[in-house]
């Protein structure tokens, strides 16, 4: 028998201990007192990890506020994926992230009881996360979760193999606030940042993967698995000699790596490279960061660049498919960085250097080049709304705004008609879903650079509408962009005023009924207080029925092919000891959730168009067809419905969707309240 002297609250995890031995264990009392106050400190890492998980990260909200801003000073938030996203690095409130982890009686200790309660340290063991045994299951989970919307890598070697995650109470932390225990540590940087996205998809025997608890374990291991592979990218990047001889070392070559690699047709060399581009998309979708999800890719490229992976030619080895794929998903995450934080790229979009062969899916051999043109084609869009809000602060060069606007309109046109056209078999059919899933994601973007191209002047009639792309406010912060307008730009234009009452609807009823019925009414006086009237209105090539007609066929195409994209069907074998899935997984990598909040955006102005529309005509009858606008609104209910599943689906995993979801869900809330 084994006497132990401990505090009576060190007791029970001693008695583990002993029965793990086959020892009996004899308590005796401590006389030095009670447990010691443990000094701690939360760093600014950890304490991201716990901030606010409980109904902000579960619950959709129910109630849709308009009394900050009015209706659409909600709306507008959901043109903005900085706004939109709901950040992890950057705690609002420090004490929420202690919420619900302690009993509510324990800061008054109103009685001691003797026996051990459930600990928050106890519950958190009992939540399973999706980690892995080895490095050949791991790159087999990417093939069923992550290669279907992020193609990094060359098509799979091997079969399909059961998806076998680790299901033991061992892969959990003992308590939220400590370090996870990894029972296996990927060897590779690329690895590490698979795990880091796999960790966040609830584990398939987790029987509430939406609880508290579920999610902040999901987000500890995530976040452990991407601080790793940066580790691991910098070790993959150290010279020897640095350390050793720096005198020598800028006469060294580039670092050797000696380990396997972890897809055998992708050189280990640009792990290094691939694990930055899915960091990249973890620190948008999961962290909120944009800032970082920038850097993440900035360092990609200039890995990439460093090894002229832009300049290689038409060989075509075992490795070549991968450094294609490896420089061209490069490019696209870096405009991808460029597209969300509303800023001009980094690189030149047709830049001569930029000579690589595209990749190649064999069962669609346009796919790839689809893809990186929807990617140029929306980037320019992104960077048509920069220099539009110029214009409208300075009141000049609308010249080139008009023409640039009908380059833009034509060039999406051209590419999403070619996305439309069906690929051609050539009867592999490998990474054939993986293509159709591309083909879908082309559309999404050229639909949102449609949007991007039109929406200003399909909505000017709203006054929060003009703001920085992807960064929109209330009308009444919009009044400082307003006031930006020349002097006699404002005199010319009746911008006196902007009055915010959008939740009456009364700046549609106000606005011309040309911009509806395409009559010749014109505005009382009293109207132009409360719609401003640009200069430059009548000079757009295009009308604003023509642009609303283009942003409502782009909103619908977005709807439908987030819905279409593929859902992860991983392989489970009944009877191999594996327990049938308690849910379906989500989607993963949704780096163009922006597009999502676009068409959302515009469902919403075209529903309220349709309203107004409506009450501007009371008295027009339809044939026994049924009422046109009823069909209208019916059809955009169904169309948000659609987004706000995908959403949904994305924010399953990833938390910083979560305020998009909320967004929409309450914006449809207020448009249909009695659905």
């Amino acid at each position: 028998m084994v006497r132990i002297r401990a505090p009576i609250w060190l007791f029970f995890d001693v008695n583990k201990l002993c029965a793990s031995k086959d020892r009996k264990c004899s308590y005796l009392p401590s006389k030095r007192g009670g447990p010691r106050k443990k000094k701690t400190s939360i760093s600014p890492e950890r304490s991201d990890q716990q901030d606010g998980f409980q109904n902000e990260v579960i619950t959709p909200t129910s109630n849709f506020n308009e009394s900050s801003g009015g209706m659409f000073g909600q709306i507008d938030v959901l043109s903005v994926p900085g706004a939109g996203l709901r950040s992890l690095d950057f705690s609002s409130d420090v004490q929420s992230m202690f919420v619900d982890l302690f009993p509510a009686n324990e800061a008054v200790h109103t009685h001691v009881q003797m026996e051990p309660t459930p600990s928050p340290s106890n519950e958190a063991s009992q939540f399973l996360v999706r980690t892995y045994s080895s490095e050949h299951e791991i790159l087999n989970a990417y093939y069923d979760f992550i290669h279907l919307y992020f193609p990094i890598l060359p098509p799979r070697i091997n079969r399909p193999c059961p998806d076998r995650p680790l299901n033991c109470a061992g892969s959990c932390a003992d308590s939220p606030s400590e370090e996870p225990i990894l029972l296996y540590r990927p060897q590779s940087p690329l690895s590490l940042a698979i795990s880091a996205i796999l960790a966040l998809i609830p584990h398939p025997n987790d029987p509430e993967p939406t609880s508290a608890g579920a999610v902040l374990q999901r987000r500890t291991y995530a976040h452990t698995f991407a601080q790793l592979a940066n580790n691991s990218i910098e070790a993959d990047c150290e010279l020897h000699a640095s350390s050793t001889e720096p005198a020598q070392a800028l006469s060294n070559d580039r670092p050797l790596i000696n380990r396997e690699p972890f897809h055998i047709n992708t050189p280990v060399e640009l792990e290094r490279i691939l694990a930055l581009l899915v960091l990249s998309v973890y620190e948008y979708t999961q962290r909120g960061n944009l800032l970082k999800m920038r850097y993440r890719a900035g360092q990609a490229l200039a890995i990439a660049l460093d090894m002229s992976l832009h300049s290689l030619g038409e060989e075509f080895d075992e490795f070549a498919e991968a450094r294609r794929r490896t420089w061209w998903m490069t490019y696209y995450c870096v405009l991808q960085g460029s597209i969300v934080s509303t800023t001009p790229p980094s690189i030149t979009l047709h830049d001569p250097q930029f000579v690589t062969p595209y990749p190649r899916f064999a069962s669609d051999p346009d796919g790839w080049s689809i893809l990186i043109q929807a990617q140029q084609v929306i980037v320019s869009s992104t960077q048509f709304i920069i220099d539009l809000n110029k214009c409208i602060r300075t009141g000049s060069n609308w010249h080139y705004i008009y023409e640039r606007m009908q380059q833009l309109d034509a060039w999406s046109k051209s590419i999403l008609a070619q996305s439309n056209l069906p690929p051609i078999n050539c009867g592999d059919q490998t990474e054939a879903i993986t293509a159709q899933s591309i083909r879908a994601i082309s559309r999404i973007k050229l639909s949102s650079a449609q949007i991007k191209t039109h929406r200003f002047r399909a909505f000017s009639d709203i006054p929060i509408f003009i703001k920085k792309h992807c960064d929109l406010t209330a009308a009444s912060s919009n009044n400082a962009n307003v006031n930006n307008f020349p002097k006699a730009s404002r005199a010319q234009s009746g911008i006196s005023s902007i009055q915010c009452s959008c939740s009456s609807m009364e700046p549609f009823q106000s606005a011309s009924s040309s911009d509806y019925t395409g009559s010749s009414a014109s505005s009382t006086p009293s109207d132009a207080q409360s719609i401003p009237q640009y200069p430059f209105r009548n000079d757009f090539p295009y009308t604003s029925q023509q642009s609303a007609k283009v942003c409502l066929r782009a909103a619908f195409l977005i709807s439908h092919m987030f819905s279409s994209l593929p859902l992860p069907e991983p392989l489970y074998v009944p009877g191999d000891g594996q327990e049938t899935p308690l849910h379906q997984p989500p989607r993963t990598m949704p780096s163009f959730a922006c597009c999502l909040m676009q068409g959302s955006y515009a469902l919403l102005m075209i529903f309220y168009k349709a309203r107004v529309a409506k009450q501007l005509s009371p008295g027009f009858d339809y044939d026994n067809t049924g009422n046109p606008s009823d069909r209208l609104v019916e059809e955009l209910r169904q169309g948000l419905g659609r987004l706000i599943s995908a959403v949904g689906n994305y924010a399953i995993a990833f938390e910083a969707l979560d305020g998009m979801r909320d967004e929409i869900a309450g914006a449809y809330q207020t448009a249909f309240p009695q659905v």
